[in-house]
Formats: structure tokens, C-alpha cells, sequence
């Protein structure tokens, strides 16, 4: 059994999956079925025989032209989305930031990625989400560095952040440290 390794989003981590796909290459697209759903991503890792990392899920095919027109179409969605909530947060009066929403390759689910001081309630903004937009809403609390990471910029030495190129796992920061 092949494994690679597939990145979703820009700097996003690295997932394994298990493939019988004849040669599969660095840079191409796949659809991939993982325990949350059907995803397009891009392999990162060629295939490897002798890994011994945890696999998540299997390869199903390189992405066709269909699935790449799927994946447009949840883009437009996402932004529809976005603005869907973010108009229920602000009318709910909730104290998060929506830093983005992410489409799954079916559209049958939305993960929506937030920041937030502490914790929130949000079981009413994911029934008013789900009523609005028909489909299955999972809320990620992420923290500021992730957020960083998910949008890019540049660092205090003038070069591409840190968390954005190459970290894959935060460690802790102290008070006293910063």
C-alpha cells in the first residue's frame, strides 16, 4: 500500500492517505475521502511504501475537470456563506471574529473557522446556519498564530512568516518568553 501526503489548504498541515493510484506525482490534484468528508487537495509528499505514519483516509482519484468546477462553485459559496454569518453574529451579539469558511468537495458540510477571547456559545448560530444554508455547519475555534498562518504576511525580519512557511506545530509561548 502507497501513502502520500496532501496538503488542503496553502499552509495547512499534511495529511496521509492510502493510494493504489498508479504514479501519482508531487503537485497533483486529488479528491480524497477522510473520516469528516470528501476533499480536493494536492499532493506534497510522493508515494512511500515503507511509512509507518497514522493514515486519515484514501485517495480516491486525481481531480478531474468536474471536480475542479465543484471546487469553484463551493468558493462562491463560501463567500455567500461568510456573509450569512457574519450577519447572524453581529445580530446575536456575539463576541467572535469569523476568519473563514471552508466548503467540503460535496457541498454537504461548511467548517467555519473563528477567534474568540475565551469560549462561546455558539448552538444558536450554528441552528440559524444550518436552517439558512442547508447543510451540515462545524465550528473550529482557532487561535491568533493559526489565524496567521491561514492568511499569510510578513514577519518582523521582512520574510514570509514563520507559521506560513514552514512551522507545522506551535509551541507554547509564555508571558514571560514574549
Amino acid at each position: 500500500m502507497l501513502v502520500v501526503g496532501v496538503r488542503f489548504e496553502r499552509a495547512g498541515k499534511i495529511g496521509y492517505f492510502s493510494t493504489d493510484l498508479a504514479p501519482l506525482r508531487c503537485y497533483d490534484q486529488v479528491v480524497v475521502k477522510s473520516a469528516k468528508g470528501l476533499r480536493l487537495g494536492r499532493v506534497v509528499v510522493p508515494p512511500d511504501e515503507g511509512t509507518q505514519r497514522a493514515v486519515e483516509g484514501k485517495v480516491l482519484r486525481k481531480a478531474t475537470s468536474d471536480d475542479l468546477i465543484q471546487q469553484a462553485e463551493n468558493r462562491k459559496r463560501e463567500e455567500y456563506a461568510r456573509q450569512v454569518c457574519l450577519e447572524r453574529i453581529k445580530a446575536r451579539k456575539l463576541p467572535m471574529k469569523l476568519v473563514k469558511v471552508s466548503y467540503f468537495l460535496d457541498a454537504r458540510k461548511a467548517c467555519f473557522f473563528f477567534t474568540a477571547e475565551g469560549r462561546i456559545d455558539f448552538r444558536a448560530l450554528v441552528r440559524d446556519l444550518a436552517q439558512r444554508l442547508r447543510i451540515r455547519i462545524e465550528m473550529l475555534q482557532i487561535g491568533v498564530r493559526d489565524e496567521a498562518k491561514l492568511f499569510g504576511g510578513l514577519g518582523h525580519c521582512g520574510r514570509e512568516l514563520c507559521c506560513s512557511t514552514f512551522l507545522v506545530d506551535f509551541a507554547h509561548v509564555s508571558i514571560r518568553m514574549a
